[in-house]
């Protein structure tokens, strides 16, 4: 499968439509014409002038030169003054493509099994740039209206499962994205201060585990854990959700918590 087509698998589902969704055009001409550059890099051509990056892409050497300087900035490309090479970075979108599609299918066995056991929808969320997005759900029969479906996206600061994927990042990079991040509050139990938002992350790093009360919906709440790769790395993590009616926070921490990371650490052991 082709680049061009793995990007059009990954984005052509239209995410519901909740607080931190980020929808893209339905049209992008520069970025198909990188693409097409992109693409035109093979073993037998391992360096292109703006000259045959525009014959490759069947654009202009203008355009074709505005899309190699900007490869070249993002890091997928390099510029010796004359030819452009493919950077390692560009390595992390056929990585990226290939590991959303195996691990909702990797995943799914031990979510139902969580799902099982806690009579409650059981979620999985991966990191995507300064969002979660949820990959991978095991629906229960009672369902709890979340507005979190397949596909969607919703700011790291405002969910469990956002901190928890927060957590994992080293101080200077939780500081920075505090730093870069603008707060909007969807109940008036949510946290909208930076030094809350820290202090929340920071007992999510400190315990192995987050939990919102009502943040994101009155009468809702959730609680996820971390799942960790045979390497260390937090790659994903794993989410319940409850009527706020029929459990407490303490009861989420005493009964959901060890089931969660039962089930996580199983699958960051096949991973």
């Amino acid at each position: 499968m082709t680049l061009k087509k793995a990007i059009v698998n990954m984005t052509g589902k239209t995410s519901k439509s909740v607080q931190g969704i980020q929808r893209l055009p339905e049209g992008m001409g520069g970025l198909a014409k990188g693409l097409a550059i992109i693409e035109a890099f093979s073993p037998d051509r391992t360096r292109m002038t703006v000259s045959d990056a525009a014959i490759s892409a069947g654009t202009s050497r203008a355009s074709a030169r505005r899309c190699l300087l900007t490869l070249v900035e993002l890091g997928y490309l390099e510029f010796d003054g004359k030819y452009f090479r493919p950077q390692p970075r560009l390595l992390g979108l056929g990585n990226a493509y290939s590991e959303t599609r195996s691990l909702p299918v990797v995943a799914q066995p031990f979510l139902a099994a969580a799902r099982n056991e806690l009579q409650e929808s059981i979620s999985l969320a991966i990191l995507d740039r300064d969002a979660a997005l949820f990959v991978a759900r095991a629906e229960a029969e009672r369902l709890v209206t979340t507005g979190i479906g397949l596909g969607t996206r919703i700011d790291l600061y405002c969910s469990a499962t956002g901190r928890v994927l927060l957590s994992a990042w080293r101080d200077e990079q939780i500081a920075a994205y505090l730093g870069r991040t603008r707060f909007a509050a969807r109940t008036k139990h949510s946290l909208i201060k930076a030094s809350a938002i820290c202090d929340a992350v920071q007992k999510a790093k400190r315990l192995g585990y987050a939990v919102t009360d009502e943040e994101l919906e009155i009468g809702l709440r959730s609680i996820a854990v971390p799942v960790v790769d045979s390497r260390g790395s937090v790659v994903a993590a794993m989410s319940a959700s409850a009527s706020s009616a029929r459990i407490t926070v303490q009861q989420m921490i005493k009964g959901f918590v060890p089931v969660l990371r039962r089930h996580a650490d199983g699958l960051g052991r096949v991973l």
